[in-house]
């Protein structure tokens, strides 16, 4: 479990598939990988052979943040296609209003109608 103020070393994908390659390619003993790429931790390589026996060799990708950011951009693109929605049903409305004989300007009647730029950033 970890303490409170503790940090986490991240190290970064390059760095794993090196030192996997390190031990598999070229038979490196651990603590030469950790000496050589500044691991911090000599069994973190260890954890990374056992994890890439096990899942192979897509296993390091980082994908944290990956499922709620695709959420958001999908959430976004709904919420405008929503807006187009609204703003086409207005615009058919006072289309339809015109045709049938109702006084006003249709150019007037759309521009109100058309919700402000503020709006549709959201």
């Amino acid at each position: 479990m970890a303490k409170k103020g503790q940090t986490y070393k991240h190290y970064p994908e390059s760095l794993k598939r090196e030192a996997i390659r390190l031990r598999v390619e070229e038979n490196w003993s651990y603590r030469a990988i950790t000496e050589q790429l500044g691991i911090y931790d000599a069994n973190r390589v260890k954890k990374w052979m056992a994890t890439y026996r096990k899942k192979g060799d897509r296993v390091f990708e980082d994908h944290r943040g990956a499922s709620s950011r695709q959420e958001t951009e999908q959430s976004r693109y709904v919420k405008r296609l929503e807006m187009e929605n609204a703003v086409l049903k207005k615009w058919l409305a006072i289309l339809n209003q015109e045709v049938s004989g109702e006084s006003g300007s249709l150019s007037n009647r759309l521009l109100e109608s058309i919700p402000s730029k503020e709006c549709v950033r959201s």
